[in-house]
């Protein structure tokens, strides 16, 4: 792949010539590739019969994430977010948030007190707390409240057994994670 940086009336040069594609890209250059090989109408065809189950459930999930894209780019935290993050558009910010879920770290209890550390790639939006006791009861649920960095706090009023933490991101993706 070649990279192009042109001047003048060039620069907004883009499309396909022979073989060789130009794209722009969001920082102003343009990439040069050569085109893909064309499938005929029966290899589509048995490119579509050969998928795994896993790789439909994919282009599932994908399709998915398309519509919560082409929807979520027009909000402005997205759009700030990629003026901020050169090379990225607001549209393929949201696709990638909506397909990677946020990660909870670690869970640690102190003194009327259990800190949650949770990461996204793009934000954690709420952490929620439940402490089950014997059995599997539940004795308390409740938010935690953002703290520095990626720790979450919960004020917790009973001792249980059990700690489940829950971490959501903006499309609504939830992690659990069990200590």
């Amino acid at each position: 792949m070649a990279k192009v940086t042109l001047t003048g009336p060039a620069t907004v040069f883009r499309g396909k010539i022979g073989n060789l594609i130009f794209r722009q890209m969001p920082n102003g250059t343009i990439v040069v590739s050569t085109a893909p090989a064309k499938r005929t109408g029966r290899q589509k065809k048995r490119a579509k019969l050969r998928r795994s189950p896993k790789q439909k459930a994919h282009n599932s999930r994908f399709k998915d994430a398309v519509r919560y894209a082409k929807a979520a780019q027009m909000q402005p935290f997205y759009a700030e977010l990629a003026a901020v993050r050169p090379m990225n558009t607001a549209y393929a910010l949201a696709l990638g948030d909506w397909l990677k879920p946020p990660v909870i770290h670690r869970i640690e209890r102190g003194e009327g007190r259990i800190l949650v550390e949770a990461s996204d790639n793009i934000r954690v939006t709420r952490v929620q707390v439940t402490l089950l006791g014997e059995g599997g009861t539940v004795l308390e649920k409740g938010e935690a409240l953002q703290r520095e960095g990626y720790w979450w706090e919960y004020a917790a009023q009973a001792q249980g057994k059990t700690v489940i933490a829950e971490a959501w991101d903006l499309p609504g993706n939830v992690t659990k994670f069990l200590f």
